[in-house]
């Protein structure tokens, strides 16, 4: 889209957002649209003066949402130990879809790319395959993992991460459609870059290398396209309530979720910029790691959160609730 009309189709709301508004869901939504409206804008003109007007709108917005708020720690504690994890087992049955929808892409890819070699290349690039087989033949199949400053490259990670992650979650708005295609581009991208790497007889190392941040990366691009899905699905399937009103339900339920994962989308960058790239470090503590992440995912967004939906916990109003005993 061209940026003039990129502009004729938002002016009229974003003046609309000069005006100061005291309701806290209009804030909560204006920000919302507002972060939505940064990142496209931030793709295609990004250093244009609408892009740096938008941002100063979302950074007057975010300032009226919490420039009044004191740091609650309790609540904030409160957040990470109960809610987030309460609200992930409300939505358990659309976290499994999207994991199994993943998981039969990646296996689409996977089969694919042992079919057809030509293949490989059309979903991962010739030059990402050329280097790859370079760095093969001379000996070093993950250097690519070596090529920049650890801190930059965190840096680097962390940001696309989250932008991947939020495309992934804010494309939901269209009845989770775009969601769905953007779970199954990066499945297919996962499981011809595996097979890429098996069919040379490394599939194994690169488990061990690779997936010592790709356990939380990929289980936190699955869990962005869960809150995606509930976006688009609270719009397409309102149940009792209004449209309107089971949209702005699960706008709010699945921003949070976004929100939650931060320090997943941190704990990756960390890991795959300080230390995916010691290749040759020894299996134990390869596996420990690909085993604690693995974990990790596991307890906070499955068992726990079911652990807590049996003891008929719920998070009402800032404080946590039983409706029967704890066992």
């Amino acid at each position: 889209m061209r940026e003039g009309k990129f502009i004729d189709q938002n002016v009229k709301r974003w003046m609309g957002y000069l005006e100061t508004s005291n309701d806290p869901d209009e804030q909560a939504s204006r920000f919302v649209h507002l972060l939505d409206d940064l990142s496209y804008s931030k793709t295609h003109y990004k250093d244009s003066k609408t892009t740096k007007f938008i941002n100063g709108l979302a950074a007057k917005q975010y300032q009226a949402i919490y420039q009044h708020k004191k740091l609650d720690f309790g609540r904030l504690i409160s957040f990470w130990k109960y809610e987030l994890p309460i609200l992930f087992a409300k939505y358990q049955k659309i976290y499994l879809f999207t994991l199994t929808f993943f998981i039969a892409s990646v296996c689409i890819g996977v089969l694919s790319s042992q079919q057809d070699q030509e293949f490989v290349r059309s979903i991962l690039g010739d030059d990402y395959v050329n280097l790859t087989e370079d760095n093969i033949q001379k000996g070093d199949p993950f250097g690519v993992y070596k090529k920049q400053n650890e801190f930059d490259m965190f840096i680097q990670i962390a940001s696309n991460n989250i932008q991947v992650s939020f495309f992934v979650y804010a494309l939901g708005i269209l009845f989770g459609i775009a969601t769905l295609y953007l779970l199954f581009t990066n499945g297919l991208m996962l499981g011809t870059f595996e097979q890429l790497f098996f069919a040379k007889g490394l599939g194994w190392q690169s488990i061990l290398v690779v997936w010592i941040h790709g356990t939380i990366e990929i289980a936190s691009i699955v869990i962005a396209g869960t809150a995606g899905l509930i976006l688009g699905f609270s719009f397409l399937f309102p149940g009792t309530y209004t449209r309107i009103q089971s949209l702005r339900k699960g706008a709010l339920d699945s921003v949070k979720i976004i929100i939650g994962l931060i320090p997943f989308f941190l704990t990756a960058a960390f890991l795959e910029g300080f230390i995916t790239l010691h290749t040759s470090m020894p299996k134990a503590v390869s596996i420990s790691i690909l085993a604690l992440s693995f974990l990790l995912i596991l307890w906070y967004f499955t068992i726990y959160p079911l652990l807590l939906r049996r003891a008929g916990a719920q998070f009402i109003q800032g404080s946590i609730h039983f409706e029967k005993p704890q066992s």
